[in-house]
């Protein structure tokens, strides 16, 4: 148990800390339980754009030429022209997503979100099902589930909403901790046994009470997890110098500025191959094409082994002229601290427990809603 006047302290921070970032909080927990299933949620609102000629049983595994063929082809439709990266299906019954470079929606503004122009085609015919802006807000079929992320990532106010985000990371882990403070129980068992338990025959605000202190008991080391998870991805170069204190972790380098000669870039398909030679036995997800001054491709992979399903964490980096690889990161088989932060997105979102743990996750969505409700008519009481 706590003294007195060091209970009163916390309690006090930990209710201005519910007053202040609940809402958030609450809203995070929403959004992050619908999309837990983003993808079959978008392709179910959006049969149009997602739909290829080859179902599931027809399909084959996409390969490297495929994506050549699709570049080749969005490069010269005038009404298209060359994207900045190609995200890649595991089959041909799937399509092929290209991003185009980002615009500000209504002037760059620290609030702005920018806009990503997404060309969805299909991988065997290279029809364009459709397109939509990605960042543009709206409850249509094909912009609801985007909204839905971005509200997640950005609270819908673009790059400020990253800080936002971030510092409620950082706040709910504050809260958390500050909470199971204030739960520690007398030295006994009798004591203990009621900070875990809910009496259904107690009044309705011993009830509400036991409620709020027990499943904020449980939920703590996710509510961790979370917090601290959001806050990385969101100001990574405020999480990188801690977790570096910790455990070892690998300092990342950007490629320079080499000038390529012009025609002397390797194709993309032979930068895929390269990066396929690195991890032989991984898919290949996202294509990211030279631009400007950065003169690589950027090749994302998934390893079978890694705990990230999807589109994987295993990235290299090709140089655009020579096919020097130029970076490798792989999950599997780096410093502590990098496979530490591998996990945290598999973790946060579930998939790192396949369909079950993306169910946890779903439903865990809704306890800060309950923990919110609960303190707050905790203190409307004392109120």
């Amino acid at each position: 148990m706590l003294p007195k006047s060091a209970r009163t302290i916390l309690l006090r921070l930990h209710l201005w800390l519910a007053l202040t970032f609940g809402s958030v909080f609450v809203a995070l927990g929403l959004t992050g339980s619908i999309i837990s299933w983003m993808p079959e949620l978008d392709r179910a609102l959006n049969p149009a754009l997602f739909n290829t000629v080859h179902q599931t049983h027809q399909a084959e595994p996409f390969r490297a030429e495929m994506a050549q063929t699709a570049l080749d082809a969005l490069t010269a439709n005038p009404a298209y022209g060359r994207p900045r990266q190609l995200m890649l299906p595991a089959s041909t019954a799937d399509v092929i997503t290209a991003w185009y470079p980002t615009r500000s929606a209504s002037g760059k503004s620290a609030f702005s979100q920018d806009w990503s122009r997404q060309v969805m085609l299909d991988p065997v015919t290279l029809e364009v099902k459709g397109e939509r802006n990605w960042g543009q807000y709206g409850i249509s079929g094909r912009l609801l589930i985007p909204t839905l992320y971005h509200l997640h990532r950005y609270v819908l106010l673009g790059e400020i909403g990253k800080t936002v985000i971030a510092v409620s990371g950082i706040m709910l882990m504050l809260m958390s901790l500050i909470g199971l403070f204030l739960w520690l129980p007398k030295p006994n068992w009798k004591a203990l046994r009621q900070a875990l338990t809910v009496n259904l025959a107690a009044t309705p605000a011993a009830i509400n009470f036991r409620l709020h202190r027990m499943l904020g008991f449980f939920a703590l080391p996710v509510l961790l997890l979370l917090g601290f998870s959001g806050a990385y991805f969101n100001q990574p170069q405020w999480i990188l110098p801690v977790v570096g204190k910790v455990l070892p972790v690998t300092q990342t380098r950007k490629p320079g500025d080499a000038n390529v000669p012009p025609g002397q870039h390797i194709t993309a398909v032979q930068a895929m191959l390269i990066a396929q030679g690195v991890f032989p036995h991984a898919r290949i997800s996202r294509l990211g094409l030279p631009s400007g001054s950065a003169t690589v491709y950027e090749i994302r992979l998934r390893q079978p082994q890694e705990m990230h399903s999807g589109d994987g964490a295993s990235r290299v980096s090709v140089d655009a002229g020579s096919g020097r690889i130029f970076r490798v990161a792989d999950p599997l088989q780096g410093q502590a601290g990098d496979r530490f932060l591998a996990w945290l997105f598999p973790l946060h979102s579930g998939i790192a427990f396949g369909i079950t743990g993306r169910i946890f996750i779903s439903c865990f969505g809704l306890v800060p809603l309950i923990l919110m409700l609960t303190g707050w008519r905790m203190w409307r009481k004392r109120k």
